[in-house]
């Protein structure tokens, strides 16, 4: 529709226009009905009603005339007669004669008023009747009376009582026709005012009834109007707004259509464009996501700068390496062996992102990872690390039973297993490389030592192994095992190492026998006291027999009694990576 095409101001400002010519034609209308009504009610209150109290008046005149009359009888039958009074009730007879006919004329004027007014409805034919009788009656009442006057008049000069009263007698029974006709006349008026009246009304009703019914037709309208208006704006708006609401979460498939020529329908379609680019930029994230960690990614797009300048930072950093994997790919063939791959690195990964870990990088079968801000709270890195490779480990059965199938053999020709090494410390954080390539990664002392605790995860049989300040920062989080002392390739000070055996609190009865007796047996190995070492560690052996660290130690006792060293402080220095 053309009105939709038209752009949002002139849409609102039609509306506005719409409105107010509706309003103004319910105002005018009212207008108009109330002037109608103005007018009724002016000619029912300046004519009908004026002239009912004229002709109310006239008889009050004649009344008045008569009275004067009979005073002027009295003034003259008294002895002597009183002269004064009875010039004065004269006068007052004649002021009164000639106010009869006033009234009566002024009445007569006011009806034929109405009667010529074409602009009010009225029954001119009921009121032409009255200003006819009331002509008649006046007329009569003159006629008769004038002779009647002028021989009471006569009588009374000439004290002629008896004459006088006959004549006055006659004079109150044209007075009483007179008043009769009027009274008539009177009631007629009466009801023609009644009729005006009702009509009054009747018209103000209908003014009041077709002025509701107007402003609500204009209301009706005017609403109806706005919404097909209003609509053509918000519907957009609102497909607008779930637009946004989808890109909101992530979901870039569903464009706005686009429906209108306006403002809105421009912004539906720049929105639409943005979509395409936001696709076409999240396709590009995905692409990147299977060769750099989603979360580097993100980053990297928030804070370009950290890429450049770099940053030192405390990190939590994790190695994982397969065991038997050289053993176990050299009868595999190329694509058997990407395909194992593969699913390993699926497996192992999933409980790194799980945690919220960030995967550096892949390196042949092994898994570097760290965590630490800006990906996660520096107090937390330590144990989400060690939770995700408790996790890792415990995928272990489950892929080993995986393998045979995705190779189509079997069993496989060596068994696989997992080793992980954990270092928590500052390190440098940035992208590392050369002007044709980058890679944004960790480097630092903490890096070095996770790898090289993973590999001594070979020397002690163990899994999981941490470094101490790793093992002080997870706070009773998991169950731990002191393992060594150890000095590993490219440091000097040996530190404490530790193996992670479990989560907090649920560590079994054996577990827990062996940490026991594998901490005497660690005690006596650092005194150099080998015998009392040798008999704990057997001890925890009774525990778990294929402990690696505790055959590790008897076999190291064994060397160490051989060749006792000069300088024994209790640690292993391991001079190989």
């Amino acid at each position: 529709m053309p009105l939709f095409n038209q752009s949002i101001r002139r849409k609102i400002v039609g509306i506005a226009l719409g409105l107010i010519v509706l309003m103004v034609i319910t105002s005018i209308l009212s207008m108009v009905m109330s002037s109608r009504v103005g007018v009724l009610l002016d000619e029912l209150t300046n004519r009908y009603i004026p002239a009912y109290g004229h002709l109310a008046r006239a008889n009050i005149r004649s009344l008045e005339r008569a009275l004067a009359l009979r005073r002027m009888v009295i003034a003259k039958m008294q002895t002597p007669s009183d002269e004064e009074s009875y010039a004065a009730r004269l006068r007052e007879f004649q002021a009164a004669d000639s106010q009869i006919e006033q009234e009566a004329e002024e009445a007569r004027k006011l009806i034929n008023a109405i009667i010529d007014d074409v602009n009010t409805p009225s029954d001119n034919a009921a009121l032409a009747r009255i200003e006819t009788r009331i002509e008649t009656a006046v007329t009569e009442l003159r006629r008769e009376l004038d002779a009647d006057h002028a021989r009471l008049l006569k009588q009374l000069d000439a004290r002629d009582m008896t004459e006088a009263r006959n004549t006055l007698t006659h004079i109150d029974l044209l007075r009483d026709q007179f008043t009769q006709k009027i009274d008539l006349v009177r009631a007629d008026m009466l009801a023609q005012v009644f009729a005006s009246t009702s009509q009054v009304i009747r018209h103000q009703k209908q003014a009041i009834i077709i002025s509701g019914i107007v402003t609500l037709l204009a209301a009706i309208i005017g609403l109806a109007f706005a919404l097909l208006v209003s609509s053509g704006i918000t519907r957009p708006v609102r497909l607008l707004l779930a637009g946004t609401r989808e890109v909101e979460a992530g979901r870039f498939d569903q464009p706005i259509s686009v429906s209108t020529q306006d403002e809105i329908g421009e912004l539906a379609r720049a929105f639409n464009r943005m979509i395409e680019q936001l696709r076409q930029n999240e396709r590009i994230r995905e692409t990147f996501g299977r060769y750099i960690d989603p979360k580097v990614v993100q980053g990297l797009i928030d804070r370009p700068e950290v890429a450049v300048d770099g940053e030192r930072r405390v990190m939590t950093i994790m190695f994982c390496d397969m065991s038997g994997f050289t053993a176990m790919s050299e009868g595999m063939t190329p694509r058997g062996l990407v395909r194992v791959m593969n699913h390993y690195f699926t497996v192992m990964s999933a409980p790194i992102r799980k945690s919220r870990g960030v995967i550096d990088k892949y390196i042949g079968d092994a898994i570097m990872a760290y965590w630490g801000p800006p990906f996660i709270e520096e107090a937390e890195q330590a144990q989400l690390a060690c939770l995700a490779a408790l996790d890792m480990v415990g995928q272990v059965p489950a892929l080993q039973q995986q393998l045979p199938d995705l190779l189509g053999i079997r069993a496989m020709p060596a068994q696989c297993d997992l080793r992980v090494g954990i270092a928590t410390g500052e390190v440098l954080t940035g992208s590392i490389g050369s002007e044709l390539m980058m890679s944004f990664t960790v480097m630092g002392d903490a890096v070095n030592l996770a790898s090289r605790l993973e590999a001594a995860n070979k020397i002690y049989g163990s899994r999981i192994l941490v470094a101490q300040a790793t093992a002080e920062a997870l706070k009773d989080s998991v169950e731990l095992r002191e393992i060594d002392r150890i000095a590993v390739a490219g440091q000097s000070v040996p530190q404490a190492v530790f193996e992670v055996m479990t989560r907090a609190g649920q560590l079994s009865a054996q577990q827990e026998g062996l940490r026991t007796r594998y901490a005497e047996g660690l005690a006596a190995y650092r005194a150099g006291r080998w015998d009392e070492a040798r008999t704990a560690f057997n001890a925890a052996l009774e525990f778990a027999p294929g402990d690696g660290p505790s055959r590790t130690l008897l076999a190291r006792i064994d060397q160490l009694q051989a060749h006792p060293p000069a300088d024994w402080d209790g640690a292993w220095r391991m001079e190989q990576k």
